[in-house]
C-alpha cells in the first residue's frame, strides 16, 4: 500500500532527495522530528531505522499515517490462508540498498547514512545489518539479492569468493535471530565490463569461465542460506545486431551453462528451483531468454 512505499522510501531519502519528491501529493509532510531521527541511528551498528521503533502496523483504510498499512493485513485470513502467505513479498537488496537514485541525465540523489559509498568488507556487512532492520521492521519475510550486491569485488576471484563467505556468514547469523528467509539468489552478470557482450553467451572462453565460477559460487552461497530458488537474468545475454552474432553457437553455450547449474546444484544437494527471468530488451535488444 501507499503507507508501505512511504515508510521504505523515507528509509531510503536523506530528507531534501527522493524522500520529499517521492511523497504522495496531498499526503502529510514527515514531521520535524521524523525528519531529525532518520538520520540519528549509530552509522556503524544502528539502529539504522530510529524513526521505525517497531514493525510497520496495520491500521486500516481510514488511516492517515505514513508509516501504517493500510491494505495489507499480513494475519488476516482469505480463504484458508493469511494474507502474508497469499503475498510473499521479498526485499530486493540491490534497488532498495544499493540503487543510487541516478538517472542519465543526472547524479546520484539517494543518501544512506550508514554507507559510507566504499567498496569496503565494513562497509558491505553494515548494508547487511541495516537490511535486515528494515526486514523485521516491514515485516517482510523475505529477500533477495545479487552476489556482488551483498559483498565488493575483489582482485581476483578467491578475494571476492572469501568476501562473500564473511558477508554470508553474517546474513545466516541474521537470518537465524530474524527468521527472515530467502527466496532466491543470483549471480550478476552483467555490470562488470567484463561481460558487456554477456557471461554464458560471451565468446571469450576465459569470460565464459569467469561467469562459470560466479554461478557456482553463488549457487553455494544461496544453498547456504536455505534460498528456495536460484535466478538466472540473461540482460546481456543476447545481441545488439544481428550481423555481428553467431545466434546457434551463443544459445549453445547459454544453454551449456544451464544445464552445468543443474548438474551442479543436483551435486552439492540444493532443492531450490533454477528460474530464468525473461526481460525484452534490457538492455540487449534482444536477448536469448
Amino acid at each position: 500500500g501507499r503507507a508501505a512505499i512511504a515508510a521504505t522510501t523515507a528509509a531510503l531519502g536523506r530528507p531534501g532527495t527522493l524522500c520529499n519528491a517521492s511523497r504522495r501529493a496531498g499526503a502529510p509532510r514527515p514531521t520535524q522530528a521524523l525528519t531529525r531521527n532518520m538520520s540519528a541511528g549509530s552509522a556503524a551498528s544502528g539502529p539504522f531505522f530510529p524513526f521505525l521503533e517497531s514493525k510497520v502496523p496495520y491500521k486500516g483504510t481510514e488511516s492517515d499515517d505514513l508509516l501504517a498499512f493500510r491494505h495489507y493485513n499480513a494475519e488476516e485470513e482469505i480463504l484458508g490462508k493469511k494474507m502474508k502467505d497469499w503475498l510473499r513479498f521479498s526485499v530486493c537488496f540491490w534497488h532498495t540498498f544499493r540503487a543510487n537514485g541516478l538517472d542519465p541525465f543526472g547524479k546520484p540523489t539517494i543518501q544512506r547514512h550508514w554507507d559510507d559509498g566504499s567498496d569496503s568488507l565494513d562497509n558491505a556487512l553494515r548494508r547487511v545489518r541495516a537490511a535486515f532492520e528494515l526486514f523485521t521492521k516491514l515485516g517482510v519475510e523475505y529477500y533477495t539479492f545479487h552476489d556482488v550486491d551483498v559483498a565488493p569485488e575483489g582482485a581476483t576471484l578467491a578475494e571476492t569468493n572469501e568476501n562473500l563467505d564473511k558477508v554470508s556468514d553474517l546474513m545466516l547469523e541474521l537470518q537465524q535471530a530474524t527468521g527472515v528467509k530467502l527466496l532466491w539468489g543470483t549471480a550478476n552478470l552483467f555490470s562488470h565490463p567484463r561481460y558487456a557482450c554477456g557471461g554464458s553467451t560471451n565468446p571469450d572462453p576465459e569470460i565464459f569461465a569467469r561467469a562459470a565460477a560466479q554461478v557456482k559460487k553463488a549457487i553455494d552461497i544461496t544453498h547456504k542460506l536455505s534460498g528456495q530458488g536460484f535466478v538466472f537474468w540473461g540482460g546481456r545475454e543476447g545481441y545488439q545486431c544481428i550481423l555481428n552474432t553467431d545466434m546457434h553457437r551463443e544459445m549453445a553455450h547459454y544453454a551449456q551453462m544451464l544445464k552445468m547449474a543443474v548438474a551442479y546444484k543436483k551435486k552439492i544437494g540444493f532443492t531450490g528451483q533454477i528460474l530464468v527471468e525473461p526481460k525484452p530488451r534490457e538492455p540487449m535488444k534482444h536477448q536469448y531468454d
